[in-house]
């Protein structure tokens, strides 16, 4: 800092050399000193120097004290010349400004001017490699972006560290359908499962009941809210004919809800109508319809998924007996195993119904789980042929089990996924039909065949291929068909 001698004599600072100039009186940049041993000794401990006025400190005493400033923090030739108020003499091969020169010759203004401060350095590279990740999400501000790019042509490793950021996000921003394959759950499912059992593992008879229920789940996740009131159309078979009901999405998955409700119930869970309600599957569906004021709408979701998962883990934690457990239906009852495979065909069937009414791909169930199903119909058929014939709507049966002979039976062979050959019985509901007194074949596909017995397709739609006695055939078909309710 430049100021006023004790001689009158204007102190004016040295120029800086010429880049060759390396003479021993070449200027040095001033010294970054508190001050020198003899300042620390003529001060009081712990006291401020005083100020003279001239903005030179003093001991107290009226002495000056001697501070680096004073001499520009120079030694040598240039420091000595300061103090003997000579001005030393300009540096070959550079001008001097008007400040340097002390303006007019005299102390004026700017001779006590503060040089301006010097800009702030560059930042270091760890801090600069910090930035990379806001950079390549564009999240630096102007400054810090270009310090960073500056930095990114100087340093190899971090410019290949910003390129593979750059890509990274870049993948952030894709333009692919996210639509994902609705089947896919399902085969996560079961691929982990296959992989490593569960420690409660699901019993295999309740394996078809978990999957459908998480693939209608998966179908209902993806859909719109307005798709939830999207009409769909319920078909079976009643009384020989064919009826229908309509309703929407959400009405179908508490129509689901309604009759699961009646697992629930005899596995001493909550009843989702409360107590009272009714029992067949029909009168249950009808009472929750009537319950609500408004339709139902995809708030339905929560309490129909979480039944299921109650149901599923309820089993999975029951004793192996739980099976057998007998689950009514009004006008019949089935054990459990069976009932939950009851249901599970039905959620395959409806969810196909709201698949279609929403324009949704949707696949059957895997094969072990359509055998299953198909099983199920085939082991079911003969009583339901009985209850037909005492309804007069069937071809009686002969009276050949009471004479000791073998009953006939009927040739059932389902082609396709999850199929397979069943005989069923025609004369008797107990009796177990052999292929040894089969009197008609029917051939049709495992898909066909779920479809007329969910009363989705007529008798006469259903057959692809009959051979043998018609009648048998057709009390049998009918038979399939009256197996479906709403």
């Amino acid at each position: 800092m430049s100021g006023p001698l004790d001689g009158g004599v204007p102190r004016i600072p040295a120029p800086r050399p010429a880049a060759d100039d390396l003479s021993p009186h070449a200027y040095r940049p001033p010294r970054d000193d508190s001050g020198t041993p003899d300042d620390k000794d003529a001060a009081a401990p712990g006291a401020a120097p005083a100020d003279d006025g001239a903005g030179r400190p003093s001991t107290g005493d009226g002495t000056q004290t001697r501070h680096p400033a004073d001499s520009g923090g120079r030694s040598g030739a240039h420091g000595q010349a300061a103090d003997d108020g000579h001005v030393p003499p300009a540096t070959p091969g550079r001008d001097t400004t008007p400040e340097e020169r002390g303006g007019d010759g005299g102390a004026g203004p700017d001779a006590h001017r503060v040089p301006a401060a010097q800009p702030r350095g560059r930042a270091s590279h760890s801090v600069l490699k910090s930035l990379l990740g806001a950079w390549a999400l564009s999240a630096c501000s102007a400054e810090e972006t270009a310090a960073v790019e500056e930095h990114l042509g100087e340093c190899a490793p971090c410019a290949d560290e910003a390129l593979r950021l750059r890509d990274a996000v870049g993948l952030l921003h894709t333009d692919r359908d996210l639509d994902l394959d609705p089947l896919l759950r399902f085969r996560v499912l079961e691929n982990c499962l296959g992989r490593r059992p569960a420690r409660i593992p699901v019993p295999d008879w309740a394996d078809p009941y978990d999957a459908e229920t998480a693939r209608l789940d998966a179908l209902l996740r993806d859909i719109g809210e307005s798709e939830w009131h999207a009409p769909v159309r319920l078909k079976w078979f009643e009384g020989g004919r064919p009826v229908d009901r309509r309703t929407t999405v959400a009405g179908v998955i508490g129509h689901l809800m309604s009759v699961d409700g009646l697992v629930s119930g005899a596995l001493g869970l909550d009843d989702p109508l409360g107590r009272g309600a009714p029992v067949r599957p029909a009168e249950r569906t009808e009472a929750f319809w009537r319950s609500r004021d408004l339709p139902p709408t995809r708030a339905v979701r929560v309490p129909w998924r979480d039944q299921s998962h109650a149901l599923v883990r309820t089993v999975s934690f029951a004793s192996r007996g739980v099976a057998e457990m007998s689950v009514s239906y009004g006008s019949f009852s089935l054990p459990l195993r069976d009932s939950l495979l009851d249901r599970a065909f039905e959620c395959w069937i409806h969810a196909d119904d709201i698949a279609d009414a929403v324009d949704y791909p949707y696949a059957p169930p895997s094969g072990a789980h359509l055998n299953r199903m198909i099983d199920l119909a085939a082991r079911l058929l003969p009583a339901a042929l009985a209850e037909r014939r005492r309804a007069g709507l069937a071809v009686p049966a002969r009276d050949l089990v009471a004479a000791g002979a073998p009953g006939r039976s009927l040739h059932l062979e389902v082609e396709g996924s999850g199929g397979g050959n069943w005989y069923i019985a025609l004369d008797s509901p107990a009796a177990v039909g052999s292929p040894d007194r089969s009197v008609a074949q029917v051939a049709l596909d495992g898909v066909e065949f779920c479809r007329l017995i969910a009363g989705h397709v007529s008798p006469q739609e259903a057959a692809a291929g009959q051979d043998g006695d018609r009648e048998a055939i057709r009390d049998v078909l009918s038979a399939a068909a009256s197996l479906s309710r709403l």
